[in-house]
This record gives structure tokens, C-alpha cells and sequence, in this order.
């Protein structure tokens, strides 16, 4: 598993023009699953996530978590995150995990993340989703299970 962690001011999800999901600030999580990840990956990501010290303390030293600060997570599904381009200029993807296994540890990786005490949003799995986001520093934590 992969997770691309972004801290936001702001993140809007749409599909088809429609807002989905919004946060008002926190995290914005873009995630893809590997073939053979098992839920002990999604585990050991929310975990993390949850517990990332990435937000500003009072002395303006990264010492606080999103559950410390009150902010929410965006999650989003992104197969393309298992995205080779190593031969050749087009992506492969089949070290991403099939759809309906992706989608169930996509899942269940969310129902942990909102376990650990945190307001969590959604995407829409395999959509075409359109994220408008204001990133804070930017910070941008790349995480692997």
C-alpha cells in the first residue's frame, strides 16, 4: 500500500460536477492498494495517518497530529499511485491491486482511519473525480505497508 498524505487548509471532491466530499482542513489522503496487500497494510497506514505529527504546535514546530489539531481526512482511491513508467513513456499498473479487492481494502482502511478518532471523507472508488485543494506548507508525507 501507498498513501500520498497532504496537509490542507481546504479540499472539495467532485464527480460529474457534483461536490461529494469536503473538508475544511486536515489531511487529504490519496491512496492505492498492491496486488497481495492485505487488511494488516490498511491497518498499519491508519495507524500512521492518524498519528502523523505534521501540524504546527504553538512554538511552530511539526509536533501535532490531525486528531491533536480537529481536522478531518479526504481519502481518496488512486490506483495510479502503482503507476510504472520505468519502460516506456506509458504507465503500466499491474502491480495495482484488482478493483473489487482495492475497493474492499479501501474500505476497510477508511473504517480503521475513522477508528482512530477522525473525521473522515470519502471519494468515489474507480470515478473520475475532480479535487480542488489548498495545501498548508505544502507538507506532503509519502508513506509504503
Amino acid at each position: 500500500m501507498k498513501a500520498v498524505v497532504q496537509r490542507v487548509k481546504q479540499t472539495t471532491l467532485a464527480v460529474d460536477g457534483k461536490t461529494v466530499s469536503e473538508i475544511p482542513f486536515g489531511l487529504t489522503v490519496f491512496f492505492g492498494v498492491k496486488r497481495g496487500d492485505t487488511q494488516k497494510q490498511g491497518e498499519y497506514i491508519a495507524k500512521k495517518i492518524t498519528n502523523l505529527r505534521i501540524f504546527e504546535d504553538e512554538n511552530g514546530k511539526m509536533n501535532l497530529s490531525v486528531k491533536d489539531v480537529g481536522g478531518e481526512i479526504l481519502f481518496v482511491s488512486q490506483f495510479t499511485l502503482y503507476g510504472d513508467a520505468s519502460h516506456g513513456n506509458r504507465p503500466s499498473f499491474t502491480e495495482a491491486e484488482e478493483p473489487q479487492k482495492a475497493n474492499a481494502l479501501y474500505e476497510y482502511t477508511a473504517q480503521k482511519l475513522a477508528e482512530y478518532g477522525v473525521p473522515v471523507k470519502l471519494g468515489v472508488f474507480g470515478a473520475d473525480m475532480q479535487i480542488s485543494q489548498h495545501n498548508d506548507g505544502p507538507v506532503t508525507i509519502l508513506l509504503e505497508a
